[in-house]
């Protein structure tokens, strides 16, 4: 994956917009999403959806607590909240996502998702297969390729290639602090057996592979005019003769990001309108919150990255931090305190995905970009004796909008106390190959090598949801 060396910072992202403005500002971009699509559609080429934007709630949501309320289970399963109707007539959601029950009808939530392992790692999320090599804390799950499977993001980048000049195809927008990255194990845009030319651009990545000027990272280069020095010999060398041959595709790409405003553009939230930040909820103050701060910019980048011509960006939302549960913090992984926990996350939750789904449709990008939005695991029906529910891999649920897809609709449901399907179990697989087929990717059909040289299906035998595209 490319990154940019940074300075710690104190800032969830780890690199100032600061300094991506600096980089963003000194060179030509290409057309936008909706440019692309304007373009397209006169032409009358276009043949899939345009993107897809990854939600992860890293730590294991509560599915019970969310879109599969039990209110008729014993009090040790109901919990406490209440399920409220929504605007689609029969579907009812928790009481703490109204924006969302206002928005059924542009969404379909799976009750009966499985595929998950007893473990905290989201790879079965971004790539849709549990089978992995050995991870930090995760035992290896045999039955994978030589190289790993590839994520989403990189069977897009490596299928269709760059949309837009300096814009990667797959860019990944996890923040680093502390438990983001331990508790998700694996690079979200992670490439697998297609190399590390399809792997995702990292934007908040300090401790990994580094493009580097001419030796000099962002600390080094913290003033305008080194930074723009350091561009002028980097630019010498690109033009000259023969130098771009000898390079492979990772570096073109590099090179490419480094010499476009696009992406930089793109995560500069200063240039966003303050009207629209105000619907992110980016312009309250949150005294409550530790450093009063939310992770609710993740969704307004998104929707930047994804508009300024990435074909898939992936995201984490919690509360502000991301911190280990010795600290205080749980991310998703409410062990105690479920209901507390979700009072201050549900609402933050049901602001940014509801104002990013709203957005994408105001600016007619709904039907050409697909959301998602799970977690590695739903949790137990049973709430224990600290007020928490614990890790249940037998069943989870997950939400989809966008893309073109059916909406408005209820896919799957859980036995009684929500331990077990009951119908229709909906595996990740199916749900890539919904997301593939919408992106103009045959899953029967299309293969591509790993490491040893054999073919490999994207999802095996797994087919598109007919509830969705059919």
């Amino acid at each position: 994956m490319l990154t940019i060396a940074g300075s710690e910072s104190t800032y969830c992202d780890g690199i100032s917009r600061r300094s991506w403005m600096k980089i963003g500002g000194l060179a030509m971009g290409g057309l936008a999403l909706p440019e692309i699509l304007q373009s397209e559609a006169a032409s009358g080429g276009r043949t899939g959806i345009k993107g897809i934007i990854m939600v992860i709630l890293p730590g294991g949501p509560s599915h019970l607590d969310m879109y599969d309320l039990k209110p008729d289970a014993p009090a040790e399963v109901r919990g406490e909240f209440r399920p409220i109707t929504t605007r689609v007539p029969g579907i009812e959601i928790c009481e703490l996502l109204p924006r969302l029950a206002d928005l059924t009808d542009r969404v379909t939530l799976i009750r009966s998702l499985v595929g998950f392992k007893n473990d905290h790692n989201t790879h079965w999320c971004t790539t849709g297969w549990e089978s992995h090599a050995a991870m930090p804390s995760s035992p290896m799950i045999p039955g994978f390729p030589p190289g790993g499977w590839p994520s989403m993001g990189a069977v897009l980048s490596k299928q269709f290639g760059l949309r837009v000049p300096g814009v990667p195809a797959a860019v990944d927008l996890v923040p680093l602090d502390a438990d983001a990255r331990f508790i998700m194990r694996t690079a979200p845009t992670q490439s697998g057996y297609l190399g590390p030319a399809h792997a995702g651009f990292e934007v908040e990545a300090v401790d990994r592979r580094n493009i580097m000027l001419n030796g000099a990272s962002l600390r080094r280069l913290s003033d305008r005019r080194a930074l723009l020095g350091g561009f002028d010999n980097f630019r010498r060398r690109v033009d000259t003769p023969g130098f771009r041959d000898g390079i492979d595709e990772f570096h073109r790409q590099a090179f490419e990001v480094l010499t476009s405003p696009r992406l930089a553009n793109a995560l500069d939230l200063s240039r966003e309108e303050s009207a629209n930040r105000r619907r992110y909820g980016l312009e309250r103050k949150y005294p409550t919150e530790r450093e009063g701060r939310t992770h609710l910019d993740q969704f307004l980048l998104a929707r930047r990255v994804i508009e300024a011509g990435a074909r898939c960006v992936t995201i984490a939302f919690n509360r502000w931090p991301f911190g280990r549960m010795l600290q205080g913090d749980y991310n998703w992984d409410w062990h105690k305190d479920n209901f507390g926990e979700a009072r201050g996350t549900l609402p933050l939750f049901d602001l940014g995905l509801s104002a990013l789904i709203e957005d994408l449709e105001e600016r007619g990008l709904l039907d050409d970009v697909a959301v998602v939005v799970w977690g590695e695991f739903g949790r137990t029906p049973k709430i224990n004796a600290n007020a928490g529910r614990d890790h249940w891999p037998n069943v989870g649920g997950a939400l989809l909008a966008g893309g073109g897809m059916r909406c408005g609709q209820v896919l799957g449901s859980t036995t009684r106390f929500g331990e077990e399907p009951d119908t229709r179990p909906i595996h990740f697989r199916d749900v890539f190959a919904t997301l593939y087929q919408r992106l103009g990717i045959n899953v029967a059909t299309t293969q591509f090598s790993d490491l040893a040289g054999r073919p490999q299906y994207l999802v095996g035998n797994h087919r598109p949801l007919a509830e969705l595209v059919g």
